[in-house]
């Protein structure tokens, strides 16, 4: 014999950012294993520092971490754990971002804007990601900004079971918040039913962030409990007026469902105090008490997750898990 014969084991592994822990503990609790003990903290000038306490050389790594805020805090700790990996000899490394960081700076509105979410694919790619799994991304083609495999699921079933099995009842119509989300609109409406469509024109000030200067409802929401979908809540002022749009066209009432809840200040005082009668999203990103409010309700995204972890470690099909739609 020439050489050292051995039957090659897959090992899997799930790691843990300091973001959002709870995700990751309930996803890890899913597939039947632990999270991989992790050292953690900051320097005194701020610098972050991360070592693993078990061997990871050889394994199948998963790395989970939610870019909230302080978002750029923990981008950067989630870039260092992947370069941990890789230094100490993990066999392929998955960039585990429920909300892709940077992901509305996919394009140039203007001259001399950056493609910032092609940054965060480059900067992933460079401290040694194999491969990403996300969670709705804002824009489709951000899929390609990374230079290998990318797994894009959906929030769209765990959203529209639940607002069917609540609302499924009573005429429901699928709003979009603006023309450029109609496709998604589409399967939503698929979901529902075949729900009506109809759609927020908006105009949108581009010297000032986060700010709608017009709202005008196109289709037919009268009657209807309109279902207003969009991909994160961050402010809340662009789904706040448009949820005024559609009871100032005789809608019987609005539900709002969205997959991120970014919610950054004044959103819960405009949710709050908003005409919807529910605002629904999930926890891809964390949603704190100091942000809980009545009308609020989180559905978990960890079972789906974990789903799509196993597919990739054992090389099945994350696509199957979507009807051939991702």
């Amino acid at each position: 014999m020439t050489g050292i014969q051995r039957t090659t084991e897959k090992n899997l592994q799930v790691f843990s950012g300091r973001a959002h822990p709870e995700l990751s503990e309930e996803v890890a609790e899913i597939l039947g294993i632990s999270l991989v003990p992790t050292q953690a903290y900051e320097f005194a000038n701020g610098e972050i520092y991360v070592r693993f306490e078990e061997s990871v050389r050889g394994c199948d790594a998963f790395v989970i971490q939610s870019h909230t805020a302080p978002i750029n805090e923990w981008i950067m700790e989630h870039l260092i754990m992947v370069d941990a990996l890789k230094r100490a000899s993990a066999k392929r490394i998955t960039v585990v971002m429920p909300f892709w960081g940077y992901s509305r700076q996919d394009k140039k509105h203007r001259g001399r804007e950056p493609i910032s979410a092609r940054l965060m694919a480059d900067m992933f790619k460079t401290a040694g990601a194999d491969r990403i799994i996300t969670v709705d991304l804002h824009a489709d083609q951000l899929q390609g900004f990374f230079n290998g495999p990318v797994d894009h699921l959906m929030a769209l079933p765990i959203l529209t079971d639940y607002i069917k099995s609540k609302y499924g009842g009573q005429p429901l119509a699928v709003v979009s918040p603006d023309a450029g989300r109609i496709k998604v609109a589409e399967r939503w409406s698929a979901r529902l039913g075949g729900a009506p469509l109809a759609f927020i024109h908006k105009t949108r000030r581009t010297d000032v962030a986060n700010e709608v200067v017009a709202n005008r409802v196109v289709g037919d929401v009268s009657g209807r409990v309109c279902v207003l979908t969009d991909d994160m809540i961050d402010t809340g002022g662009t789904i706040v007026k448009a949820a005024e749009a559609l009871m100032a066209e005789g809608a019987a009432g609005v539900v709002i469902a969205a997959t991120h809840a970014i919610l950054s200040e004044p959103a819960v005082d405009r949710l709050k105090n908003s005409s919807a009668v529910e605002i629904v999203v999930t926890n891809t990103l964390p949603v704190g008490p100091e942000k809980q409010f009545d009308k609020l309700t989180t559905l978990s995204i960890a079972p789906m997750v974990a789903r799509a972890i196993r597919e990739v470690f054992e090389d099945g099909s994350v696509t199957s898990m979507f009807d051939g739609h991702a």
